[in-house]
């Protein structure tokens, strides 16, 4: 049911084809995020019009609201959405410790209170399966503990540790569950964390690799505030030693130069929820200009798209005069504009990587796109 084919490669860049039962995703591939089973202010229909083949829906918030068995009970998380291609549910770690001040990390599992109504909740390797089976997404994510940038090297170890024990344990309960055929089709990724440090990841993903074979393999602990260089030479690190048949998806990341920047060194799926949180600020990501705010006084009477280059809904039929108004306004209306454009300018950015990859060009583009995005009048991501 699950498959990963590998096309070209243009350096570390790669292209592929992800099969999973509800459909095949062409790599590099970025996935909006549905956090509460709702790609924020964008309908389905609309997502799809992006061009975006898989999503993303979030284990924590679907586990409190409105609850996993309520979802399981309407159909699962396609039916509960209305999305009938891939999904890809993470596994609450991250939104888990990001309460850091009011969780308590055992090595049971980790004791956490809703930020919906302070009631205390507790997660466990065997648990976190258990909704995400229930949820029925294609690709479930394994418990992981997720440092935070610039802990220790001590602290990186433990998390390690940690996550290795709990991967062991989400492995045996995800082949339980298959065995008693408890849910559809799924497919179980792991979750490499060692934070900045080369040789803990490499560390891990051997523990990993040891561990059984997988569908794919989740790269975490990154774009949590370590800088940038870090960040790029653990990727380099890891492109050399996760084997080339598995997909390597790069969690939370997903600004257009990071994930350009990701592509080159081997990356293959994608997300964030950058694309409509910058549009309820009124940032737009733009080819010529790179990253604008549309409250700008300079786009009051400016008729031209968001972005000339761009075939989205909202280029096709709003000028920046119009759609500033909105931002301005606060209109909801124009946040979903800005969402629309935001996230078809990252899977047109992943569309064309492909492209290029496939031609051989990668290298080059992507380096001139690069120079060009950052050098923009109002400056890109940093």
């Amino acid at each position: 049911m699950f498959d990963f084919t590998l096309h070209a490669e243009d350096g570390a860049a790669r292209t592929g084809t992800f099969t999973t039962p509800h459909g095949e995703v062409e790599t590099p591939v970025f996935m909006p995020v549905g956090t509460s089973g709702s790609v924020k202010g964008v309908s389905p229909e609309e997502v799809k019009a992006t061009g975006a083949s898989m999503i993303l829906a979030n284990t924590y918030h679907l586990y409190l609201r409105p609850g996993h068995e309520v979802v399981g009970e309407l159909g699962g998380v396609h039916d509960f959405m209305r999305w009938d291609g891939p999904i890809l549910t993470d596994s609450g770690g991250y939104q888990v410790f990001s309460l850091a001040g009011s969780n308590k990390i055992r090595d049971d599992g980790v004791v956490f209170q809703s930020h919906i109504d302070g009631s205390s909740h507790l997660f466990t390797p065997e648990g976190v399966i258990d909704i995400q089976r229930t949820l029925g997404a294609d690709v479930v994510m394994a418990f992981d503990e997720c440092p935070p940038g610039g802990v220790s090297r001590e602290e990186a170890e433990t998390a390690n540790r940690r996550t290795l024990e709990w991967l062991s344990r989400c492995r045996d309960r995800f082949q339980m569950l298959d065995d008693e055929g408890v849910g559809g089709a799924q497919c179980l990724f792991p979750i490499l964390q060692g934070n900045v440090y080369e040789d803990l990841r490499l560390e891990h993903l051997r523990s990993f690799l040891n561990l059984g074979d997988w569908d794919g393999m989740g790269i975490g602990g990154l774009s949590v505030g370590e800088a940038k260089d870090d960040m790029w030479r653990v990727l380099e690190a890891l492109h050399t030693e996760i084997p080339k048949g598995l997909p390597r998806y790069l969690m939370g990341v997903g600004y257009p130069d990071d994930l350009l920047e990701s592509v080159a060194r081997g990356c293959d799926m994608f997300d964030c929820v950058a694309p409509t949180r910058n549009a309820r600020h009124g940032t737009a990501w733009t080819s010529i200009e790179g990253q604008i705010n549309l409250k700008s006084a300079r786009f009051i009477c400016d008729r031209e798209p968001i972005d000339p280059g761009c075939d989205c809904y909202a280029c096709r039929a709003y000028d920046r005069a119009y759609i500033r108004h909105l931002c301005v306004s606060s209109e909801l209306f124009g946040a979903r504009l800005v969402s629309i454009h935001n996230i078809r300018f990252l899977v047109r950015l992943a569309e064309e990587s492909r492209q290029r990859i496939a031609s051989g060009t990668f290298q080059s583009w992507s380096r001139d796109w690069l120079e060009r995005y950052r050098d923009s009048k109002e400056g890109a991501h940093s």
